[in-house]
């Protein structure tokens, strides 16, 4: 089944503008303006409060995993739990940029200018294991987040002033900078059981403890690097919590692990997995009509989301000397022949990602910077890079093998770097060869095919990169620890980018071990840029905030961008079904299995 294209992002953004300063407990929270859900709702308005509950959905994973913490930095987790057990004060809606609702949380309440919120737990919740769940719980899971827990949660414990109890079920946040989605951070942490650590280094705990959670399932079963079974707790606390109305209604949630893609797509093919995300259009429309499809067992998917492009591509880490020059990393990019590899590998179907939040209206603009977004970036204008100010593409080839165009570029710019071919290599005035080490990731067969290719076009120029090819373990290892030269990289971005973008670019968090500063970006414009998104309070300057960013990454050259997702494509058993109406940041961690059911 396909949907036709919603366009409201543009519109859900119109709710940035206007600041509406929260003077006594609320239902929700918004970045700006108010939620659009009233105090009386009923469900989110993407779920289906009458979905039957019962079935299963198994989704097929590449790779492995070593643990089953995923607030820790330690060990190769599943993606997906940190999402299925990490029940928070408060939820996010998938259908505005960013507005939560009450979970854990009865009420929310802000001061005038959000120097400090205050949550006040719902009486009756448990956890999985029947305990019931205390402010000391929630004292002990911010401090114990923030302090060892994974990188994503210390930059947000670094602004907490004060974490502390003012009522029976309340706690209070102050904060000692101004920043006004802190008060939207603090809503969504997980809470723990603080018991189930006690006497345990949270920090190094990996597969040999199962978290007891209170959120609607707990892992029931698994076999480290096999796979993980999550059970539908019958007896979840929030059933009738609104923001939890028609969610999570399957019974069982199971995650299969396989060595590569090929073996994840026969397992589909079987019917050992019944739902199977494809991002391979070449794939999706050459491969999937095999029997259980031609018999209507097996129904194709196509849905729209209106969400940035976010950035996928093959990233450069700038800490090592042969990137630290913008003018080499501009010259991989022109040796890159993406029309020619797009054309192998999805027919021309999928477009090229041209910037970081390209596909929505918070992308930059063509041409020169104008109006508030050159007034954001003229002060840093020294720093800047060319095409920030003057306006910037992507290179474009004829969509040949040879690229000559793109050759011949990439040649220029390795000149004007101090490297020339001699003897057909590529060489210093020293005479040193320029080589550089790709890591891939063992079964990301798309990505093998891509590089090789690449390697192809790089002969042209007389470079000769090595390949190493790491288990699931291992290159998380490297990754976390900056130990590679280039790399496969993705991050999805959002319509209501905020704190996260400094540990995705911030200079603090460049050499943070186990950060998401892959490309090690240090820029005070960047920094700068950040800071003016998370303060703004008007939309216009929130719109030129991220659209100034977007041009400080894009002509950074940190990455190869590839090709962009605006629909996903499932392939899912008949009996899984979900609502008509989608979000708008549609198919995203929030929606399946979330909203889905299972009937026969």
């Amino acid at each position: 089944m396909t949907y036709p294209f919603r366009r409201a992002a543009s519109a859900a953004l119109l709710i940035l503008a206007g600041v509406a300063a929260q003077a006594e407990p609320q239902h929700g929270l918004a970045m700006y303006g108010d939620p659009a859900l009233p105090p009386d709702f009923v469900s989110l308005p993407y779920a289906n409060p009458d979905a039957p509950t019962g079935g299963q959905i198994v989704t097929a994973e590449v790779g492995s995993f070593d643990s089953l913490n995923p607030f820790i930095r330690k060990g190769s987790v599943p993606w997906q739990l940190r999402f299925f057990l990490g029940e928070s004060f408060m939820g996010r809606s998938l259908d505005e940029p960013f507005s939560l609702y009450g979970v854990l949380a009865e009420s929310v309440e802000t001061g005038p200018n959000r120097e400090w919120v205050e949550f006040t737990l719902r009486e009756g919740i448990t956890f999985s294991d029947g305990s019931p769940m205390t402010i000391e719980d929630v004292l002990w899971s911010y401090e114990t987040l923030g302090t060892v827990g994974h990188p994503r949660y210390l930059g947000f414990w670094s602004k907490v002033e004060s974490l502390e109890q003012v009522g029976d079920r309340t706690v209070r946040f102050t904060f000692n900078v101004a920043d006004r989605e802190l008060a939207l951070l603090a809503g969504m942490r997980p809470i723990l059981k603080k018991a189930q650590w006690d006497g345990v280094d949270f920090a190094e705990s990996t597969a040999d403890i199962v978290p007891i959670t209170s959120a609607p399932y707990y892992i029931d079963d698994f076999e480290a690097g096999r796979f993980v079974s999550l059970r539908r707790n019958a007896d979840y606390w929030g059933s009738d919590v609104p923001f939890r109305r028609g969610t999570n209604n399957i019974d069982e949630v199971r995650l299969e692990f396989f060595g590569d893609e090929t073996a994840a797509f026969e397992a589909f093919k079987v019917g050992e997995v019944n739902s199977n995300r494809e991002f391979n259009v070449a794939r999706w429309e050459s491969q999937y009509n095999f029997p259980a499809i031609q018999d209507g067992d097996v129904v194709l998917s196509v849905l729209p989301h209106e969400r940035p492009s976010g950035m996928t591509g093959f990233v450069m880490n700038t800490r090592k000397p042969q990137f630290a020059d913008w003018r080499v990393r501009d010259a991989l990019i022109h040796a890159f022949n993406f029309e020619f590899i797009n054309e192998a590998m999805t027919g021309s179907a999928q477009p090229r990602i041209t910037s970081y939040w390209s596909n929505s209206p918070l992308g930059m603009s063509a041409g020169p910077a104008e109006g508030r977004v050159r007034e954001f970036l003229e002060p840093f204008s020294a720093e800047l890079l060319p095409g920030a100010l003057e306006g910037y593409s992507l290179p474009v080839s004829d969509g040949s093998e040879r690229n000559r165009a793109g050759t011949a570029a990439a040649l220029a710019q390795m000149e004007a770097a101090g490297w020339t071919v001699q003897d057909g290599v590529l060489k210093n005035a020293d005479g040193a060869p320029f080589t550089f080490d790709i890591l891939l990731d063992q079964g990301a067969s798309e990505n093998q095919a891509i590089i090789d290719m690449y390697v192809e076009s790089l002969a042209r120029i007389g470079v000769t990169p090595t390949i190493t090819v790491a288990d699931s373990a291992q290159f998380k290892e490297r990754t976390d620890a900056y130990e590679f030269d280039m790399t496969y990289y993705r991050r999805g971005l959002s319509l209501s980018p905020g704190n996260e973008q400094y540990n995705y670019y911030g200079a603090e968090n460049a050499d943070q071990e186990g950060g998401r500063n892959l490309m090690g970006v240090k820029s005070p414009a960047v920094d700068a840029m950040i800071g003016k998104l998370l303060t703004s309070e008007s939309q216009d300057d929130f719109v030129a905030a991220v659209k100034s960013l977007d041009r400080i990454l894009t002509t950074g050259r940190y990455v190869i961008p590839i090709y962009q997702w605006n629909i996903s494509r499932i392939a899912h058993a008949k009996e899984l079904k979900y609502p008509e109406n989608l979000p708008i940041f549609g198919d995203w961690p929030g929606w399946q299995p979330d909203v889905w059911w299972y009937e026969e």
